[in-house]
């Protein structure tokens, strides 16, 4: 038997099941750095609450009052066809000291399509976030054209590395995966997005969705009433909600 009939395939499906790994885990550093939890601190405990496929005037309003009255700071992950469809939503993330991010312009799977395709999708989202904030005026300058947003979430998790060239290319610097999902984007019974979120530990990354990348308005109760239950019970054990910009000195690293 000729070995080269036996081992060019199984070294062929170890390379394809080493891509797909790469290309999807939120560990994985093979194309290039990512961030997937907050670094230690000697302070307070801390986790940061990150929202994917906003924003959705259904539910996102909601968040930004819950996280006023628990004293909590929260990093949104929008999408450009969204946040020109809601460009007040966009506003008041913002003014509420929140932290805007890139989930590109349509929610495509970047590891699929070419680099020039990946930064259509970044320069996207990122004008549409900047054309809303444009329209908030200061007395000295448009607050809009210091804004960038330097954080990015691809898609499902999928990225290859022709999304860093561009990212390059579009100024986004940071990729930020996660250290705990929960599951939750799909209409479910609260309980189990409280049960899953009951994992939680400080120095986490929890990935939620405020809306659903397929319609606007997506059904996203259960992970609000998840939060009903956790937030005042996170807040009066001594955890700090931060951004993700907290974990920018950790860029690259677990």
């Amino acid at each position: 038997m000729n070995p080269w009939a036996i081992g060019l395939p199984a070294a062929g499906a170890t390379l394809l099941g080493v891509g797909v790994w790469a290309a999807a885990s939120p560990g994985s550093q093979l194309f290039g750095p990512t961030t997937r939890r907050l670094p230690g601190s000697a302070g307070r405990p801390r986790i940061a609450l990150t929202f994917d496929d906003g924003p959705n005037p259904e539910i996102t309003p909601k968040l930004l009052d819950l996280f006023e009255r628990n004293q909590a700071r929260a990093t949104f992950f929008v999408l450009g066809k969204f946040a020109r469809a809601c460009p007040d939503l966009i506003r008041e993330i913002d003014a509420r000291g929140h932290l805007l991010a890139n989930h590109t312009d349509t929610h495509p799977h970047l590891a699929w399509h070419s680099r020039s395709r990946n930064a259509i999708e970044l320069r996207a989202c990122e004008e549409a976030v900047g054309e809303a904030l444009a329209q908030v005026k200061t007395t000295a300058l448009n607050r809009a054209s210091s804004v960038k947003m330097k954080w990015m979430r691809p898609p499902f998790g999928f990225r290859g590395p022709q999304m860093w060239n561009a990212m390059r290319e579009t100024g986004v610097e940071r990729v930020a995966m996660w250290s705990r999902l929960c599951f939750d984007w799909k209409p479910q019974p609260a309980e189990h997005v409280i049960r899953r979120l009951a994992g939680v530990v400080p120095g986490d990354i929890v990935l939620m969705h405020d809306g659903d990348h397929r319609a606007l308005g997506g059904d996203r109760r259960h992970t609000l009433a998840a939060l009903e239950h956790w937030l005042p019970r996170w807040r009066d054990s001594g955890i700090e909600f931060v951004t993700i910009d907290a974990a920018g000195a950790a860029a690259g690293r677990e």
